[in-house]
């Protein structure tokens, strides 16, 4: 298997993954103050979402990159 094939096959991956969640979360701690021994922080939870004409749009070119990486080792 070759890098265009890898590279193609994380696009649809990812693609469909984008379709089915539509979105994700992550934690992110921040240190806020520290004074002397007390230690203040703040934990963000961020939401992304994924747009889906980018999900879309990653699954079109995964498959295309598949069929011309195809088509060219065949011809």
């Amino acid at each position: 298997m070759n890098a265009a094939n890898m590279v193609a096959i994380v696009l649809i991956i990812g693609g469909i993954l984008g379709l089915v969640y539509g979105d994700f979360s992550y934690t992110r701690e921040t240190q806020e103050a520290k004074i002397g021994p007390l230690e203040l922080s703040v934990k963000d939870t961020e939401t992304v979402k994924v747009p889906l004409w980018a999900s879309v749009g990653a699954i079109v070119a995964g498959g295309g990159i598949l069929l011309l990486a195809n088509k060219k080792v065949s011809g």
